[in-house]
């Protein structure tokens, strides 16, 4: 596993970047974390004198680590030559339990249900500091490989 290289092939940056780290990845799960920064953007209004995370944003942290990432290491795995990758989310069904408060870090932990013809589909969930459930869901996108 090569994090380095999946994470530098994120189309992603600062401050749409919702991937810290990824511990674990092989063909079938991969697990990563995030802390959300007290001073992002989508703190100020959401809501007032309590920010909380909104579930669009935990969404896409989830499709970051768990699609994205996911993504990249099987199409790594099967195209050596892979330079650019061009993914779009299909569609996702999340379900929400739990806030994330600012400075909060959470582990995503991603389920492949099947990967063909440059299609994925993985059942992923969200958890706290105190491993407890925040939201978990299926997420489905479709992926493009170019050795430019």
């Amino acid at each position: 596993m090569d994090v380095k290289k999946i994470l530098s092939q994120l189309p992603y940056s600062d401050p749409f970047l919702f991937v810290d780290n990824i511990t674990q990845v092989d063909e079938n799960c991969l697990f990563g974390y995030y802390t959300f920064p007290p001073e992002s953007f989508f703190y100020k209004g959401h809501f007032k004198d309590n920010p909380v995370t909104p579930g669009v944003i935990l969404t896409e942290c989830m499709a970051q680590i768990g699609l994205v990432c996911f993504g990249i290491f099987l199409l790594n795995k099967e195209h050596s030559e892979a330079k650019n990758h061009q993914i779009a989310l299909s569609s996702s069904e999340v379900e929400f339990f739990k806030p994330v408060f600012p400075g909060e870090t959470v582990k995503v932990a991603s389920q492949k249900k099947y990967f063909r013809f440059n299609k994925l589909k993985c059942d992923v969930e969200m958890f706290n500091a105190e491993d407890e459930l925040v939201c978990k869901g299926t997420i489905a996108g479709m992926m493009k490989v170019s050795s430019e």
